[in-house]
């Protein structure tokens, strides 16, 4: 058991590691799209030299971590086949299509037109140019999509069927799986966010630019461009986060209440508004959830609902099996030890359904698929060894969706802040404006750390399943030795380190040029 612990653990570190390298580059590369093909916009309607400077300048960071991005993404994929083979098998079918519409559709699209976008200039037309700048930002966007479909489809399930006889889910509904409210709200809140990030990313650097007052009014221009997307993208970020939330309450009720720290719920539930998780309490002790909390009332069964009045169930109450409703009166539901022994029924009947396959009882292998089918979506509860295993970490969940929500709400001031003054540039004083320049560029880590505390929120919520309710961890990797993980964690984290490195080198090398209107002479 303690082997199999470790090659879970590892596993999952090595697919954790690639994912956090991953995503340093693909936020960006999502909001340097949309706002190079602003600027090119702006450049093929007024013709001016100096919106092409400023549209090259931010390309070159743009391909730069397009480039770093590809190549972590593709590396991310194959972990799948090496490091996680029983999930492949097992929802393979599902899990694969809007994988391979990514490599076929948005990522062909993505590599045609980039050409065109950096080698292009003179050799097609400006309107066809800016046709392929803005199809590469739109590819990207699309890549996003089949990835975190293919991901919300992890989180909530469907549009499949599981097929006992070869032991493995099978799609019966493609636009179940791509349309699934999980599916879109993700999407939409993931690649809002970068949009944000992209915004902060141009008024950060821009700010480093000013402080040594170097390309001044090409800093003026791109802050202008930067700081409009970074509005437009956290107020649209906001939204889907709390279309998200309800989202997660109706399809993974355990992640919220980890989100918020929450053991025993009820109707009318308020919301942590800045506490400390106690660090001794656990689901089956009686401690206190809280060492220090701040509550709002209502709040919780609001974000969750949009009614003040809503039930909200905590962590020992989903485990129980035990509900609340608006009178705060308790409902009954199936509480996770049912769902454990619902479980390891289910392997019995598929036990015996492969008997009866191969003895060619049809109708013992009909009754059987029936029953089956009845209650699959217990099956992966039949692999825990108790009730709390289905716990994930509460503390990471509750301070990482707490520290988003706060950077959250800080980059909306922020933001506004940088648009007023990008066009109000006088209000900053002297004395003043070292400062905000500081503040744009420490504001830069900031959003990162937010865009990664949402995805530790999205994960770690959800453990221990690899896919909710159906498949733990420990179910679905591969049988390897924990040596060798290992041994390729720390090859992965010497190369992505190296990759990171050479990005940010470039990243600085290309701010730090006294001039931009060398940039025009690019063929």
């Amino acid at each position: 058991m303690n082997e199999l612990t470790t090659l879970v653990d590892w596993s999952r570190a090595q697919f954790a590691l690639t994912a956090i390298y991953h995503w340093l580059f693909v936020p960006l590369t999502l909001g340097l799209g949309v706002i190079v093909a602003i600027m090119e916009t702006l450049y093929y309607r007024t013709r001016d030299e100096k919106w092409l400077a400023t549209t090259k300048f931010w390309m070159t960071l743009f391909g730069v971590n397009f480039a770093i991005g590809v190549a972590t993404g593709i590396i991310l994929e194959f972990e799948f086949g090496t490091n996680w083979s029983n999930y492949s098998w097992f929802v393979g079918d599902i899990f694969g299509a809007p994988l391979a519409i990514d490599g076929i559709l948005a990522f062909f699209m993505e590599s045609t037109f980039i050409a065109v976008m950096f080698f292009g200039w003179k050799k097609v037309s400006p309107k066809f140019h800016l046709a392929s700048t803005w199809l590469t930002a739109i590819g990207a966007s699309l890549s996003a999509l089949w990835i975190l479909v293919a991901n919300a489809w992890m989180q909530y399930p469907t549009g499949c069927e599981f097929n006992p006889a070869t032991m493995r889910n099978e799609m019966v509904s493609f636009w179940q799986v791509a349309l699934s409210p999980m599916a879109l709200s993700k999407f939409f809140h993931t690649v809002l966010s970068a949009w944000t990030l992209g915004g902060v990313f141009v008024v950060g650097v821009c700010a480093w630019m000013l402080l040594r007052k170097r390309n001044v009014e090409h800093c003026h221009r791109s802050l202008k461009v930067g700081a409009w997307v970074g509005v437009i993208g956290i107020v649209l970020t906001c939204i889907t986060g709390d279309s998200s939330a309800v989202t997660v309450a109706k399809y993974q009720p355990m992640k919220l209440a980890a989100m918020e720290g929450l053991y025993q719920g009820s109707a009318k539930q308020s919301i942590v508004a800045a506490g400390i998780i106690n660090p001794a309490k656990t689901a089956t002790n009686d401690e206190k959830p809280y060492l220090f909390h701040i509550s709002i009332p209502y709040g919780l069964s609001f974000l969750a609902t949009h009614n003040p009045n809503a039930l909200v169930p905590g962590i020992r109450d989903i485990i129980d099996g035990v509900s609340y409703d608006e009178d705060g009166n308790f409902v009954n539901t199936v509480s996770y030890a049912e769902r454990m022994q619902k479980g390891k029924q289910l392997q019995e009947l598929l036990a015996q359904y492969d008997v009866a396959r191969r003895a060619g009882n049809q109708m013992a292998v009909d009754t059987l698929h029936k029953a089956i089918n009845a209650d699959f979506k217990y099956f992966g509860y039949g692999y825990l060894d108790t009730p709390e295993e289905a716990v994930p970490n509460v503390s990471l969940t509750f301070y990482t969706f707490h520290f988003m929500v706060t950077i959250g709400g800080y980059l909306v001031a922020f933001l506004l802040i940088a648009l007023l003054l990008a066009y109000r540039p006088a209000l900053l004083k002297d004395k003043l404006s070292c400062w905000w320049y500081w503040l744009c560029i420490i504001t830069i880590p900031l959003t990162y750390l937010c865009s990664a505390s949402g995805w530790i929120v999205a994960e770690v919520g959800r453990q221990p399943w690899t896919i909710q309710d159906l498949m733990p961890n420990k179910v679905a990797i591969s049988d390897l030795s924990a040596g060798y993980v290992q041994l390729t964690f720390w090859i992965f984290a010497v190369l992505f380190t190296a990759l990171l490195i050479a990005d940010v080198s470039i990243i600085c090398k290309q701010i730090s040029k006294k001039s931009l209107t060398d940039l025009n002479k690019a063929e």
